[in-house]
This record gives C-alpha cells, sequence and structure tokens, in this order.
C-alpha cells in the first residue's frame, strides 16, 4: 500500500499531498531523503530506503527540471510495489499541465489524482496476468489457464535444460525450483525476463547469488577457441633468469663531503641536572603565525587563465561535434536553444566531466555517481539561448562540488572551545585514522594554532601500541611547552584517555587532544578498542586523519571506519566520524579528489588541511579553489 504521495518545490514549498494516503508516517523519512540524499547530490540512485523503528520505508522520486517540482512515493519496502514508477510518471505529466507558480494550493488534483492510482495499480495487474515469461524455450503466461495444475501452483522446470516434468506420482516437493524465477519489473510496460535460470534481471541489474560459484562451460569452450585447441601453451613458458640487484651509491653533490651534524635534536647533559636549570626556547616567534589565521587570496590572473583554458579544450572538444552536426544547425541550435535536455543529450559532456574528475584522483565510484545526479537534475530541462550543453553541464556538476564540499554546520573549533570553558569542562579532540597518515605531526600543528589564541592546550599520548609514540609526541609537547599526559606502553588507551580528560579538569587545560595508534579498517580488535575510546570518553570532536593523496582507498577508509565504529559501539546512537584532516596536500599537485571522495562518502566536512613540514602549515579548505581544480 502506499503510504504517501508528495509534490514539492526545490525550494521546499509543499504544493500538493495525497489526503486519502494521510498515514502517518514514522519518523521523517521525507525529511531524511532530502538532507541525505537529493543535497548530497545522489539523486541518480533508483530508490532510497529509510529504516524507523517499527517501519522499513522506500522512497521513490523525480523530478520535472523545468518546473523545478520534485514528486517523492512513499510505501512500505515489504510490499514491492510494481505501479509506483508508472504512477510517479503519470502525476508528473498531470500535474505539469495545471501548475502554475502564483498558485500554493491545488486541491482540485485529489481527484485526478485518484484516477491515475486507479489506472496505474490496473496497469501493473495487467502486466502480471498478460505478460510472457520464456521457460526452456516455450513462452508461458503468468496464471492463465493453459497451464493446468503446473500454471496454477506457478512451478517451473530446472534451470540444467530440464524441462516441466510431472513423474505422477503426486509428490509435490519435487515440483519446486531454485534455478528458475520470474522477475518482476518496475518500469511501465516492460516484460518479465529470465536469465538462463540461474540469474536474476531486476531493473538491468543481475542478482547472481543462486549458483554463484557455477561452472560456466561456455566460457571454457571460448578459452580452448582462442588457444587453439591445445591446452599445453602453459608448459612452454621460459622462465626468465632474474637480474642482478644493482647497489645505489649514495650521491654525493658538486663532489662535496656530507655534513657532519645530521643530528639537530637538543641534548642533554650527562649528568642529567641541565634540564632543571635549562628551558627551552619556545620558538613560536621563529615560526609566525599559524595558515590557519591567513585567508587565501586567489589571482584574478590565474583564474582568467583557466577560463582561457576551458575555452580551447572545449573548442577543441566540439569540433568533431560540429563536423556530425554541421555548422548551420549547431549554430542555430545555440540561437534558439533546445526544447528539453534529453539524456542523449547529455551524455558525452557528462562523460568527458567522469574523466576529467577521475584524473584529478577522485574515486571512480563517487564520480560515476555525481554525474547521475548532475544528470537527473538536468533532464528535461530547457536549454536557454546562446549556450552550449557542454557548459551548461559544468555549471551544475560545479554547483554540485560547491554543495557537497561546503559545511553544513559551523566548523569553529574556538567557539566550541570557548562554550565548553563557560561549562567548566574541556574540549576533548580524538585524532583516529590509518598508519603513517602523520596524526601525532598534525595534532602537534592543531596545538599550536589553538595556542595563538590564548588556548591552554593539553596532549594525551593514548598510542600505546607503536613504539616511539609516547616519545614522539613527548617532544612535541617539549617544544610547544605544554603539558602531556602519559602512561607508557602496553595500557588501554580509554582509560588513559579518561584519566587524562580527568587531569584537564584539574589543572584547568582548555582543550585535550588524544593521540591514537594507527590502524587499518579491516582491523577489528583495534577498531573496537577504538569505538570503546570514543564510547567512554565521548569526546566533542572525531577527527579522521586522511592523506590526500588516496583515490578510491579513502572511500574504502572512511565508509569502514564509520561502519565499524557504528557495529561496535554498544551505545544506541554511536558517535562516527564528525570532521577531516587532510594531510601531505602540498605533495599533490592539482590531484585533490581525495577530498571530495571523503567529504562525499562521510557527509563530514574538511576542518584543516596540512600543507607541510612546519607547525604553522596548517590551512582552511578553500572550496572555490578546489572546485576549481577539479574541474580545470
Amino acid at each position: 500500500m502506499l503510504e504517501q504521495l508528495l509534490i514539492f518545490t526545490r525550494g521546499g514549498l509543499i504544493l500538493w499531498s495525497c489526503k486519502e494516503l494521510s498515514n502517518a508516517l514514522k519518523g521523517s523519512p521525507i525529511d531524511t531523503l532530502i538532507r541525505s540524499c537529493l543535497l548530497e547530490e545522489r539523486s541518480g540512485a533508483a530508490s532510497y530506503n529509510y529504516d524507523a523503528p517499527g517501519a522499513a520505508y522506500s522512497l521513490k522520486w523525480t523530478f520535472h527540471n523545468d518546473l523545478g517540482l520534485v514528486f517523492v512515493a512513499v510505501y512500505q519496502r515489504i510490499l514491492h510495489l510494481l505501479y509506483v514508477d508508472d504512477l510517479l510518471a503519470a502525476v508528473k505529466r498531470e500535474f505539469s499541465q495545471v501548475y502554475d507558480p502564483t498558485r500554493t494550493v491545488y486541491r482540485d488534483f485529489d481527484e485526478i489524482f485518484k484516477q491515475l492510482k486507479i489506472e496505474a495499480e490496473a496497469r501493473a495487474e495487467d502486466l502480471k496476468k498478460s505478460n510472457p515469461v520464456v521457460v526452456n524455450g516455450q513462452r508461458k503466461q503468468i496464471g492463465s489457464k493453459g497451464d493446468g495444475s503446473e500454471g496454477k501452483k506457478g512451478r517451473a522446470g530446472g534451470g540444467g535444460g530440464a524441462g516441466l516434468k510431472n513423474d505422477g506420482d503426486g509428490k509435490k516437493g519435487d515440483n519446486k525450483s531454485e534455478n528458475n524465477r520470474f522477475v518482476a519489473n518496475n518500469n511501465n510496460g516492460s516484460n518479465l525476463k529470465s536469465n538462463g535460470g540461474n540469474n536474476v534481471s531486476v531493473n538491468g541489474k543481475e542478482n547472481d547469488s543462486v549458483n554463484n560459484g557455477a561452472f560456466d562451460v561456455n566460457r571454457l569452450q571460448k578459452k580452448v577457441r582462442n588457444k587453439g585447441g591445445n591446452g599445453k601453451k602453459t608448459d612452454n613458458v621460459v622462465s626468465k633468469a632474474e637480474p642482478k640487484k644493482v647497489i645505489k651509491k649514495n650521491r654525493v653533490w658538486d663532489e662535496k663531503p656530507p655534513e657532519t651534524k645530521l643530528d639537530f635534536t637538543d641534548h642533554v647533559d650527562v649528568d642529567g641536572d641541565a634540564d632543571k636549570d635549562r628551558k627551552v626556547d619556545f620558538f613560536a616567534k621563529e615560526q609566525g603565525e599559524s595558515m590557519m589565521d591567513k585567508d587565501e587570496i586567489l589571482s584574478s590572473d590565474s583564474e582568467d587563465e583557466e577560463e582561457d583554458d576551458d575555452d580551447d579544450d572545449s573548442g577543441k572538444n566540439s569540433k568533431p561535434d560540429a563536423k556530425k552536426k554541421g555548422w548551420f544547425s549547431s549554430m542555430f541550435q545555440s540561437i534558439a536553444g533546445k526544447a528539453n535536455l534529453e539524456k542523449s543529450d547529455l551524455e558525452p559532456a557528462l562523460k568527458a566531466l567522469k574523466d576529467r574528475l577521475m584524473t584529478k584522483n577522485v574515486a571512480e565510484e563517487i564520480a560515476e555517481k555525481l554525474c547521475e545526479s548532475v544528470a537527473a537534475s538536468l533532464e528535461g530541462k530547457k536549454l536557454a539561448s546562446f549556450t552550449r550543453i557542454s557548459s551548461t553541464v559544468q555549471t551544475a556538476m560545479e554547483e554540485a562540488l560547491v554543495r557537497i564540499l561546503t559545511p553544513r554546520r559551523s566548523i569553529d573549533i574556538l567557539r566550541d572551545v570557548h562554550a565548553a570553558k563557560e561549562q567548566r569542562k574541556p574540549y576533548v579532540v580524538v585524532f583516529v585514522g590509518v598508519n603513517g597518515v602523520g596524526k601525532s605531526t598534525n595534532l602537534a600543528k592543531v596545538a599550536y594554532w589553538l595556542l595563538e589564541h590564548d588556548v591552554k592546550v593539553m596532549m594525551a599520548a593514548c598510542d600505546t601500541f607503536r613504539s616511539g609514540a609516547v616519545e614522539q609526541l613527548r617532544t612535541h609537547a617539549r617544544r610547544l611547552e605544554i603539558p602531556i599526559f602519559e602512561k607508557g606502553y602496553e595500557k588501554d588507551p580509554a582509560v588513559v584517555a579518561k584519566e587524562a580528560i580527568q587531569e584537564a579538569s584539574r589543572n584547568g587545560s582548555d582543550v585535550v587532544l588524544v593521540d591514537t595508534a594507527g590502524r587499518m579498517q579491516d582491523n577489528e580488535p583495534l577498531m573496537r578498542a577504538l569505538s570503546k575510546l570514543i564510547y567512554l570518553n565521548n569526546p566533542d570532536l572525531v577527527l579522521f586523519v586522511g592523506e590526500a593523496l588516496v583515490g578510491n582507498d579513502a572511500v574504502d577508509q572512511l565508509s569502514k571506519f564509520n561502519q565499524k565504529l557504528a557495529d561496535l559501539s554498544t551505545s544506541p546512537t554511536p558517535r562516527l566520524i564528525d570532521g577531516i584532516l587532510l594531510t601531505k596536500f602540498d605533495t599533490i599537485d592539482d590531484k585533490v579528489g581525495a577530498a571530495l571522495s571523503m567529504v562525499y562518502i562521510s557527509g563530514a566536512p574538511v576542518m584543516f588541511v596540512g600543507c607541510g613540514q612546519s607547525y604553522t602549515d596548517l590551512k582552511k579548505l578553500n572550496v572555490k579553489s578546489i572546485v576549481k581544480t577539479l574541474l580545470k
């Protein structure tokens, strides 16, 4: 049963909802759809599943991009209604004819919807009864009287080429089949398909959960034909001798001997009493101001150069199209404008954009979803005069990228620190991430930035696993002249963090920066320990530290980190990643796609960007600069 059907504008104004379907929805599925799918550029998906206590909904939607309308249908997921797509298309067609931008109430549409719903349900019933199914080379009707008792019971033959059987002894158990299945497609007027008795096809996708490891004879025969019929080709492989390893010699520049002093650390006197009287010089004056407080200025000359490059590239790419369409037709289309953009018109420009995003280190899966979302937002929209399709698609993609990368909540840590200080409790930040991404180094950069704003900082050495981790953090604390709480190695990190927070409350520290051990996202014992640390201490901010060098790994790391934190937490409302700190941003040139991949997969904003080795090399993410680089 259909639970709700809603029509609203892209600005959020509800124009019409079915009063006949005024069932009380559990939770807020439509708000979650808008927040988690439509605003996150995931509108290219076929449907959205929403789980609430005591209910599980499926939501489907369609757009009228020319009028800026959104049509959403909500129904119980267990029902698998076949007429929803057909009903949405009919409602979209009829409502667009009566739509008036000056009207906000459409009570007269209730009767039209009732008729459309009856017609859609009737077509779905006719589809079930009359659509033919191919079984072992014969066309069968579902529920037709010509099938006899077998047609009534809905039985089908085995998937290995065997026909319909009846052994005459009246056993019902032998008439069951697990290999052949009838599948109804949700699209209007589409036929039921059977994929050779093994796989099921739903909306053009295969589900090979049945007989997943079946032996494919056709593939074997094809391999045999390609090898010329003899399987002895592998015996003729000649093993090559391994080349000798060349030992690399140290390079000497200008034949100068290397400098003798390579250790620049501060050494303690032999008697060990020098630390009592000696005070380490605080080198903040030498380091200068942190880049977090400096506004990045984009050069207008570089922007003009980028626009010129884009024009040149688009001119080169449009030459083959111009030859195909003809000079006059392309000029006339750009002057008069196209009636409505179709998917086939958008595909060439979207394919070029997808390739461009992938060259900038954006994960392939995310680049494809972004293109699908942009296509859904442009399909059916009227193309303005003197406008090319490629520029329209690029503008839509640019708006989508800005919308994704712009934080939807405040990321002002200093304001949150002062709010926590008023409540007389320390502000706790936990740094998490995989091995070797620079958690400890960037923790020290954040501490330096906070010190510049007169915030009392304390470090907590909760990496009790890696050798030298405590000493590394101790060195940073000594050079920054801030306290550090440590308990050594082989201790429970959750307990160490809890004691550190208690110590910070006693000595009046405003912020506690908790350093944790690096762990791979698949290491369940370490992920369980991290989940315990977060659950026990309830930090104010969980920062994921990730490298800007990763491409497709960014999706795997962040999605599995969030999944493990949710699965292994004992709390009914588990804490997930709140923000992202991107490191090694100075080593990637224009391959800035990791920022987009991480934000898209987690929904968490990029709060810091590490761009060097010194304490001042910490920046904010410049969204406009990143978007320009991605589309350059």
